[in-house]
């Protein structure tokens, strides 16, 4: 049994292309990782300190997300959050201006790579708006010794050159290499930054400042979380679909039984990286500010803030409803179906079907996007008063994490399935 487990694990490697694929992302990751410890000329770094002594304040809860970049302020400090906002911002256009849909669907691949354009254009305008803002931020702190123009210029354009940077690693990474690249990057940052985490948790165990059972609590939790993030992940629910026999010629085709699987959660960890880009752009037009109070108020809607944990909330919600509806078409789905005979028991083929599709998708997704929303902002709660690593490894990180861990297996799983090699999966 183990024999035959090691091998089915060593198949993805005995394909030479997935094996280049697999290398390739692994270098792109060494790369952002190597990138995320450059600093950008002109900062102070020591300066900046006593921002991340603060759980709540605005650099900590973001730079879990680029590891630890924002707080060496390396290269990769703006992270692919301005590109992430830029793709949120072009499928909110595509709905109110129906021509940029049909571009993407009518001319196919050009009209994609057209789209890929703008968000490229409108990912520099962010990153720009972004970098400035992180630049007063920090002067604010006594963090630019040296106030020049052109060394506040270095600095911006120093941040944007790595945002761009990191979002074509992110794309060549989709496209030669395995899974999504900016999920993967972001992944990347998360899990970099772990040994880190639990060495100094474990360090303040022995030191007594976190008592012994609130650390067996927080592995506790973290281990109950991994559970509820995979169950929710896998969870799908089977539509029966029956297709009725045809006659072709001397044969006959059809007439078995299937299914059409509808996950609980369609969308993913998208929604999770979605609200967290929209939560940083108050924060970066805050900065442009000079009243102080606004930018206190503006703090307050980041996780770990009764305000900010409630934003939060609603907009995983709201998310996980937009990208479903997105990326599931109900009647597509129902034409397909009636297409090739089928239907599925008791329902009408067509309207019906894509009416009785919708239904169940949005009674999915209503409750898969609660679970979701819930996962993420409860750890914060519950890491209040017992160290750093229920909120480190729990909700938010941990939905990313393992989100992405099990759809880059699955697309690795699918490699090694299409090249007749025993799958790896169980």
């Amino acid at each position: 049994m183990a024999v035959t487990q090691v091998r089915s694990l060593s198949n993805p490697l005995r394909i030479p292309d997935l094996r280049r694929r697999l290398l390739f992302t692994a270098v792109m990751l060494v790369l952002y990782r190597l990138g995320a410890h450059l600093p950008v000329p002109g900062v102070d770094v020591r300066a900046l300190e006593r921002l991340f002594r603060q759980q709540g304040s605005l650099f900590s809860f973001f730079d879990l997300f680029v590891g630890g970049a924002l707080s060496n302020f390396a290269l990769f400090a703006l992270g692919v959050f301005p590109y992430i906002t830029a793709s949120i911002i072009m499928s909110l256009l595509q709905v109110v201006f129906p021509r940029l849909k049909e571009l993407a669907q009518e001319e196919g691949e050009a009209g994609r790579r057209k789209l890929g354009y703008y968000t490229r254009y409108l990912t520099v305008v962010l990153a720009v708006l972004q970098g400035i803002g992180q630049l007063f931020l920090i002067q604010s702190q006594g963090a630019v010794p040296d106030t020049r123009p052109l060394t506040l210029g270095t600095i911006v354009i120093t941040l944007v050159a790595g945002t761009m940077l990191l979002t074509w690693m992110g794309e060549i990474m989709t496209e030669y290499g395995v899974g999504n690249g900016v999920s993967l990057i972001i992944f990347g940052g998360i899990v970099a930054r772990l040994p880190d985490r639990i060495g100094r948790t474990i360090a303040l165990v022995r030191v007594g400042e976190i008592p012994w059972y609130a650390f067996l609590l927080d592995i506790a939790i973290v281990v109950v979380s991994i559970v509820a993030v995979v169950a929710i992940t896998q969870a799908v629910r089977r539509i029966p679909v029956q297709y009725a026999k045809r006659v072709v010629g001397r044969r006959v085709y059809g007439g078995q039984s299937t299914h059409l699987p509808m996950r609980l959660i369609q969308a993913g960890v998208i929604p999770i990286i979605f609200a967290i880009s929209v939560l940083q752009f108050p924060q970066t037009i805050a900065q442009f500010t000079p009243y102080e109070g606004l930018r206190r108020y503006a703090q307050m809607i980041l996780p770990g803030f009764w305000l900010g944990d409630l934003l939060y909330f609603v907009l995983i919600i709201v998310f996980t409803y937009f990208y479903t509806a997105v990326s599931f078409d109900p009647n597509d789905i129902a034409n397909n179906i009636k297409k090739y005979g089928g239907f599925i028991p008791g329902i009408r083929p067509g309207r019906p079907t894509s009416e009785y599709l919708a239904r169940v998708t949005e009674r999915l997704t209503f409750v898969g996007a609660l679970i979701l929303a819930v996962i993420a902002v409860l750890p914060i709660y519950l890491s209040q008063g017992q160290g750093a690593l229920t909120f480190y490894l729990a909700g938010t990180s941990l939905l990313i994490v393992v989100g992405v861990a099990l759809e880059t297996m699955k697309q690795i799983e699918a490699y090694v399935l299409m090249r007749h090699y025993e799958g790896f999966m169980r």
